[in-house]
């Protein structure tokens, strides 16, 4: 475990968050009194911050899961063959 200042942390904030990511806890001071920590990613705890920030919405009940797996969305099909769609387009600007 280390401590550091807000100053150096500003300064070298890239290596202390790559050494919490290798597993080391950091305590972040102000005028030598502890204010935040700087810990690694819990076990289990997806590496994709969308896929974790939606995992906590679902625990803490401000976003429920849907009941049935999502069905395949069927391929889209054309409206109408190119040749009739250019032909309206040119009406159109007529």
């Amino acid at each position: 475990m280390r401590a550091v200042g807000l100053k150096i942390l500003k300064n070298r904030l890239a290596e202390f968050i790559r050494l919490a990511a290798g597993g080391e806890t950091i305590l972040v001071t102000d005028r030598s009194r502890v204010v935040a920590e700087i810990v690694p990613p819990r076990a289990g705890r997806s590496v994709y911050a969308d896929d974790a920030i939606l995992a906590n919405a679902v625990r803490e009940g401000s976003l429920t899961p849907p009941l049935y797996p999502r069905a395949e969305i069927p391929p889209p099909q054309p409206v109408a063959p190119l040749a009739q769609l250019l032909d309206e387009l040119q009406r159109d600007r007529e």
